[in-house]
């Protein structure tokens, strides 16, 4: 027993060590791009910001329904670092709070998106050439023929404008990309020795499917994931600016840019900043995905 013992913990603590240099290896892809590592600080800062909001911005109570008119359109001082709005409410601490709409969107979209396209264009790449892969793709080249903003507003502006209905809305324009993105890795890694091995030796079509086609498509797929949450975050932008996103008087960052832009030039800080939030939480996952991306050693032409 106490030979076996051994022989376990050995193998276990070799695991571990093999996994750590693994994990150095990608740090050290990663960190070789230095824009990488900035987009990573600008998306950490976000995050922790959104995450302790309630008690690292100075008014939290202008997150919501608040009014003070004596103190409307302040211009950046040292009592409102960004000024105030028409309502008096401190712009620097609703931007802060409209990070947690802005970052839980891309969760809740990719986190339904990409395992539905995945799913179905696992589905119809095993398939191919039959009427699943027709049926499948037809479908997906419908979605994928209409431009994504153009899709998402239709399909926002026929429900309820609230943060739920929108997330159905860009969830619906995304699914289709990763779904086109795996039936071509899945039409290609189909005819590979493994999977007719497998397909020989009678495996199941689940086992197939998830255990030996999937693992060989998740970098593109987990790639193009961290390059499109800033995409996400901007359509999602786009809807709110227009209405079709959360509603007042939760603060979001399309939605104040809109409400903002009727007060230009005077009082620009009211449009400027939360529009330069944007353009911050953008930039840091472009940053970050293109150092995934080197990391994965994913090449685009």
């Amino acid at each position: 027993m106490n030979i076996e013992s051994l022989k376990t913990n050995s193998i276990v603590v070799f695991q571990r060590v093999k996994f750590l240099e693994r994990i150095g290896k990608l740090w050290y892809k990663f960190s070789r791009n230095k824009l990488s590592v900035v987009g990573l600080i600008l998306v950490l800062l976000v995050v922790f910001s959104a995450i302790l909001a309630p008690w690292i911005v100075p008014y939290p109570q202008h997150a919501g329904a608040f009014v003070d008119f004596d103190n409307g359109f302040s211009p950046p001082s040292g009592r409102y670092l960004f000024g105030t709005d028409a309502f008096g409410r401190d712009v620097l601490s609703r931007i802060i709070f409209a990070f947690r709409g802005a970052l839980l969107m891309p969760v809740v979209v990719l986190g339904i998106a990409v395992p539905i396209g995945v799913f179905l264009g696992m589905f119809a790449g095993y398939f191919k050439n039959t009427r699943i892969d027709t049926l499948i793709m037809r479908m997906t080249d419908i979605f994928l023929g209409l431009p994504p903003l153009i899709l998402a507003l239709a399909i926002a502006s026929v429900l309820e404008p609230n943060m739920t209905n929108s997330m159905i809305a860009v969830t619906m324009v995304y699914w289709p990309w990763y779904c086109r993105l795996t039936y071509g890795m899945a039409s290609s890694v189909h005819n590979e020795y493994f999977v007719i091995a497998s397909e020989l030796t009678g495996a199941s079509r689940f086992h197939i499917l998830f255990r030996e086609m999937l693992p060989n498509c998740l970098s593109p797929v987990f790639t193009k994931m961290a390059l499109d949450v800033g995409w996400v975050i901007l359509l999602s932008a786009s809807l709110s600016f227009v209405g079709l996103g959360e509603q007042p008087p939760t603060p979001a960052l399309g939605q104040m840019v809109s409400d903002g832009s009727k007060y230009l030039p005077e009082q620009w800080w009211v449009a400027i900043f939360p529009a330069l939030a944007i353009v911050l939480v953008i930039l840091g996952f472009n940053l970050l995905g293109d150092g995934i991306r080197d990391m994965l050693e994913i090449r685009s032409d």
